[in-house]
C-alpha cells in the first residue's frame, strides 16, 4: 500500500468513527425514537433509516476531509 492509500482509508475510519459517535448520541437507527426530537421514529421503516445513516456518513467524510481554515 502507498501513503496516499493509507491516508484514504484512515480518513474513512475516522469518519465512520465520527457517524458511531453521532448515531449513539443523538439516536439514529435505534430501536426507538428519543423524546428530544431527534432521531428515527419506530414507523421508520428500514430502509430509510439505512438511507439516513449512508447519508449521515456522507457528511462524516466531507467533515473529515475538509481542510483546516
Amino acid at each position: 500500500m502507498d501513503a496516499t492509500t493509507n491516508a484514504a482509508r484512515r480518513t474513512e475510519d475516522i469518519a465512520l468513527d465520527l457517524l458511531k459517535f453521532v448515531a449513539a448520541t443523538a439516536n439514529i437507527a435505534g430501536k426507538a425514537g428519543s423524546s428530544t426530537g431527534f432521531g428515527v421514529t419506530p414507523a421508520t421503516k428500514p430502509e430509510d433509516q439505512v438511507a439516513s445513516l449512508l447519508e449521515l456518513y456522507t457528511r462524516c467524510r466531507k467533515a473529515v476531509e475538509a481542510p483546516i481554515k
